[in-house]
């Protein structure tokens, strides 16, 4: 495994990240098994929150599929080194208030989401939606 991720899987731990995205998983119901770059992967999660087809905590990926694309786990990989530069729980709230601005920009809770646009929206499946009010021009 790179160093990068190394030190990525470490600090998620550090951090305590990685032990709530297990947590999360436990209380979930989902099989844990390695994945690339240090990830964790946890399929089969049952609850329906949140709504995204995977979510990461720490270096934890959780999905309530039975498996993930390559474009969705680079994604997720992304995501699990934001939570590492965001010292860990922090995350949570900032990531809550990115999807409430994305919601107030567009009306979609990731197209304006700065983590998600970090992380690649297409890589996350996520349209580009537009926004929902221009500034006019006054001619006259």
């Amino acid at each position: 495994m790179n160093r990068r991720y190394r030190f990525r899987r470490v600090v998620n731990y550090l951090n305590l990240a990685t032990p709530f995205g297990l947590l999360i998983s436990i209380i979930g119901g989902a099989a844990r098994r390695p994945g690339p770059d240090g990830l964790i992967l946890a399929f089969g999660y049952r609850y329906g929150f949140p709504i995204a087809g995977a979510f990461t905590v720490g270096n934890v990926v959780l999905t309530r599929h039975d498996s993930l694309d390559d474009r969705l786990i680079r994604h997720e990989g992304r995501h699990a080194t934001q939570w590492a530069c965001c010292a860990g729980l922090p995350m949570l709230p900032l990531y809550l208030l990115a999807m409430l601005v994305s919601v107030v920009v567009c009306g979609h809770q990731a197209s304006y989401n700065v983590f998600e646009r970090l992380a690649d929206l297409d890589d996350g499946g996520y349209p580009h939606a537009p926004v929902r009010w221009r500034r006019r021009r006054h001619i006259g």
